[in-house]
């Protein structure tokens, strides 16, 4: 479910008209719905009332906006992150360093160094070497730091193969079988406190059976680990479930996610780790756009809208689909090629797509845009960078600004050396 919806025939979020939007703000743009972003957290959180231990940390990079954490971290959730730059979003937002898990394979020695002068809760390390370094720098800061061994279990999550993370071929995790010897060494070092396992197989998940087979190996390590003596008490289970980016294609929900985690989990005693991200934004924002031309074609016409490849890069890397309707539908449909007006064949986002009719002027949105839209978003073609709005109610605020190419320009420098057209060597 979520608050995009039309009234008197006219695309609403909540109750905000669209069109407003458009006028006052311009388009491209991204529109997120509050009050779906608070019932999606909450229901995910429902889903796992029965565990006796959770924690939830959102997945910053699916949206990494001030305004949408600051509603999630409001929710109770903590934070996901995979750089220092998303680690200063989640403190900017509110949200407490304890509650922050560092994941990703490549962290570098300076951002391990920052994190761990934050206070962040827990490392998810990657490699043995990654688990040595965070050891020395705690004890050479006087701390301990607080980490959890990244597993990877060789499971295909039957998903694209550009998300998929938790096969052998993946550059994720480490090796199932190398699993006990590593965490052996690694819980012995002084400044490390080893407290458990992560594990993250994939993400836009439709199929729970892969992600089970993925716990169970996992809860068989953790026994063997516990069986040696170590103190297992923590499991971060990653994140992955998947949206309705088509409407007929429906993911398993939250509340069956959660009774199949609680039967796996059963035995583990530990408290268990979630990192959604998709789940909890996708549905809550749309990309809004303006239909440029309705351009003739051999085969098809193409509608040629404002929005582009480098606004929505989910298209152009994934084929992936996104519903796309228009705020003001006349009753008729069309069958037609979508596309943006970035200079490359691949500034499409549907072939032969049976749509809303439109014309020159209309606007439309692309549905499910919440999760890796803005934040995937670049200038490429020197376009402005879209901007951002959330909606609460029948109020809205711009809540990132349209980047503007003076602006990109503005932060350029040409060496002084080049500015009288000379050709001199700069020392």
């Amino acid at each position: 479910m979520d608050h995009f919806s039309l009234r008197n025939g006219v695309m609403h979020a909540e109750d905000v008209p669209l069109a407003r939007i458009a006028e006052e703000v311009g388009t491209p743009v991204y529109v997120y719905s509050r009050a779906t972003l608070e019932r999606h957290a909450r229901v995910f959180r429902d889903a796992l009332s029965a565990l006796p231990r959770v924690h939830i940390a959102f997945a910053i990079k699916a949206n990494p906006n001030l305004a949408v954490l600051r509603v999630l971290s409001r929710e109770g959730f903590g934070a996901d992150i995979v750089s220092i730059g998303e680690m200063k979003r989640a403190l900017a937002s509110g949200m407490a360093p304890a509650d922050i898990v560092f994941s990703g394979v490549g962290k570098t020695r300076d951002e391990l160094r920052e994190a761990l002068d934050v206070g962040i809760g827990q490392f998810n390390i990657e490699l043995e070497e990654e688990g040595v370094a965070i050891a020395e720098f705690a004890r050479s800061m006087g701390t301990t730091a607080t980490a959890v061994l990244r597993i990877n279990p060789d499971v295909d999550a039957g998903t694209h193969a550009k998300i998929s993370t938790g096969m052998k071929e993946n550059k994720f995790g480490v090796p199932i079988d190398e699993a006990p010897e590593i965490y052996t060494r690694l819980a012995a070092l002084d400044g490390l406190a080893m407290r458990g396992l992560a594990l993250h197989i994939g993400s836009q998940i439709f199929d729970l059976d892969p992600i089970e087979q993925a716990f169970a190996k996992v809860g068989g390590l953790v026994m063997q680990l516990r069986a040696a003596g170590h103190q297992i008490e923590r499991v971060d289970l990653g994140g992955g479930l998947g949206v309705p980016y088509e409407r007929d294609k429906v993911p398993p929900s939250p509340a069956v996610y959660g009774e199949m985690v609680a039967r796996v989990t059963k035995d583990w005693d530990v408290t268990l780790m979630f990192e959604p991200g998709r789940v909890i934004v996708g549905n809550a924002g749309v990309l809004l756009t303006r239909v440029i031309w309705v351009k003739p074609g051999v085969v098809r016409p193409y509608v040629i809208v404002d929005a582009a490849m480098n606004d929505l890069a989910r298209p152009a890397m994934y084929d992936a689909w996104h519903d796309f309707e228009a705020v003001e539908p006349v009753g008729e449909r069309m069958l037609a090629n979508i596309a943006g007006p970035v200079c490359e064949s691949g500034d499409t986002f549907a072939m032969g797509r049976d749509i809303d009719l439109v014309k020159a002027g209309d606007l439309a949105i692309f549905r499910t845009a919440g999760a890796y839209g803005a934040t995937m978003a670049s200038t490429y073609n020197s376009r402005a960078l879209v901007p951002e709005v959330m909606v609460d109610g029948d109020e809205y605020a711009i809540v990132a600004v349209r980047g503007l190419p003076d602006t990109l320009i503005a932060a350029e420098h040409v060496p002084n050396c080049w500015k009288d057209g000379e050709n001199k060597e700069i020392v």
